[in-house]
Formats: C-alpha cells, structure tokens, sequence
C-alpha cells in the first residue's frame, strides 16, 4: 500500500512538472504522455539551464559532478569488478547506413619488427558508441548557454568541443534496466519509455536518481533481432521535466536516447536530444552495448556504480568515440 501511495505521488509529481513546464501552452489538458511541439518549444526554456553556471560556461550539466560527488562515487567500489559499456565498432559497411569503421593494416608483410594500422570512422548515427559535445546539435541557430551556431566552421567547434571534457568524467552511474523491467529480451523498436517506467525500476531497484548522477537505460537493442520493426525503443519526450528535476549530469542508452519515431504531435524528431543537448546542457553517450553491465548489475544485484570515461581530446571535436567503464 505504502510503495502505490508513493507512485501516485511520484506521478503527480511529475503531471505537475509537465504543466508548470509547459505554462502557457494550454498544457493543462495534456497527460504526461500528450506532448506537442509547442510544449518541446516551451520547455527549451523552462528546463534551460543557460547562465546558470555563468554566461560563458561551457561544462553545462557536467558541472553538477563536483569533487565530493566524484569521491562519493569511488567509494562505491567493493568488488573491483569492471564492465566496458562500448559495443566492439563495426568494420561490416552491411550492418548500417553509417559509414564503418575503416581499419587499414601495414607493414603486415614485411620483414620489419613492427606492424602498424590506420584507423578512420564516422561516428555518429546509429551504430558506433559515442558521446556527443554540446555543440554536436543546434536549435534555432542557437547552442548550449546561447553560444552561436556561428562558432562551428570548418575548423570544427570553436566553443562547446569534445576538448571541454579532457580531464575526464568520473561520478556514479545508475543502470536503468526497463528491458528488464519489463521481463523480455528487448523493447520492440518503437516503445516509448515513460516516467512511470523509469521510477518503477527506482522502487524496484532501490536506487534513487539524484545530482550529478549518470544514466543509463537499457532497451535491450542488441539483442534484438533483424525484423523486429523500424524507430528505436527509448526515452519519451515527456521525461525531459523529470531529468532536469533530477539534475542528472548526463545520459546514456543503447540506441539515440530518443524513441524513435518520437511521438511528438506537429514534428520534433529528436527532441530528448534537442532538450537535453541545447537547453540543458546535458552530454549523451548514444549506442552503447549495456548487455555485460546488466548481466553483473544483476549478479551482484547492484544497480549503481562507479563511471568512468575519458573522451579523446581532438580539438574542435563534436564528440568522440570511447569506452565508458563501470566498476562495482
């Protein structure tokens, strides 16, 4: 009785973020699900987090990972167990519209002591893991903390760069499991993952999202089969209110974060990264394999841990490709 009279009021709760977030259009007869795109316009506002670290901040939502909150997240090592979050890069040109990773070997069959390779790859898209910088999307002609869509050339980004991030990411990462929530395999491509879900996983994890924390949902999306139907399963735009109340300092999924196609009335395709990259300030990390961390998290039934990632430093970068390290 207590655990329902708790949901009820985490659903109110957030009933009530989507109104408050969305005044002054006519938001009032939406449910949490209903989401325009006068709403998304609205909330690029209201969930904003511009100036709040200053006028020319460029860390966004990464400041919320503070000292103590990086030591708070070492002490959750206790078993020293390690898991990669990266799905091996693809050299199959077959398995995506996507460029594949190119890997071109030399000095294979010469005398010498040494072999040496080359390496070159697009990744962004939809199937190499990746994390995106603040300024890998615009809207409006505007970035993050009203930076101008003006500082990309083709020298790369002059403000918001993958470089913002060289000293690294450290803090707790929190597994969000709806696959397995949900009791299958995977989310067929096309679910939608609501706020219900993701504090229905919260209750039954034991674990609540707070500050600086990282997030991780899993849809299952490797495991599922070829056929299974076209979008991907991910966070609707109606969770958008949720993470900025819940002051998470990035997010990370299996697929594109958003549900795809995103189910917002009148456009707005990708509007969790819209949100989260523009308004919010908020980093993703986009096709990430979650299957191995799942299978420890619930080995050791511990759905928190510490993560760690380090992103190469390419100057003016959009992102970068990389390996996120979760230890228990």
């Amino acid at each position: 009785m207590l655990r329902l009279l708790r949901r009820r009021v985490r659903t109110l709760r957030n009933w009530a973020l989507i109104i408050a977030a969305g005044a002054g259009v006519n938001t009032l007869a939406q449910t949490n699900h209903n989401v325009t795109a006068e709403m998304v316009a609205a909330w690029m506002t209201e969930l904003s987090n511009w100036g709040r670290w200053g006028p020319d901040d460029e860390l966004g939502a990464l400041n919320l990972i503070t000292p103590q909150k990086r030591m708070q997240a070492a002490a959750l090592v206790q078993s020293g167990v390690s898991v990669s979050l990266a799905h091996n890069y693809s050299k199959a040109a077959s398995e995506n519209p996507n460029p594949p990773f190119d890997h071109a070997m030399s000095g294979v069959n010469g005398q010498g002591a040494f072999v040496m390779d080359r390496i070159s790859f697009s990744y962004h898209g939809g199937i190499h893991s990746h994390m995106d910088s603040l300024c890998h999307m615009s809207h409006n002609e505007k970035m993050y903390n009203d930076f101008s869509r003006g500082d990309v050339d083709e020298e790369g980004c002059q403000k918001l760069a993958i470089t913002d991030v060289k000293e690294g990411i450290m803090t707790r990462g929190i597994l969000l499991d709806i696959a397995r929530l949900k009791g299958v395999d995977y989310l067929a491509p096309g679910t939608p993952i609501y706020v219900e879900d993701l504090e229905a996983w919260e209750e039954r994890a034991g674990v609540t999202v707070q500050s600086g924390d990282i997030i991780f949902v899993r849809t299952g999306r490797w495991a599922t089969p070829e056929g299974a139907g076209q979008g991907s399963a991910g966070l609707h735009a109606s969770v958008a209110p949720w993470l900025k109340a819940r002051d998470v300092a990035m997010v990370g999924g299996d697929y594109a974060n958003d549900v795809i196609p995103s189910g917002v009335e009148g456009g707005t395709g990708l509007p969790i990264h819209q949100l989260t990259l523009v308004a919010m300030g908020v980093r993703l990390f986009d096709n990430l394999d979650l299957e191995a961390l799942s299978a420890e998290a619930a080995r050791q039934q511990r759905w928190e841990f510490l993560l760690t990632a380090a992103p190469i430093p390419v100057e003016g970068g959009t992102g970068s490709p990389l390996n996120p390290i979760a230890t228990f």
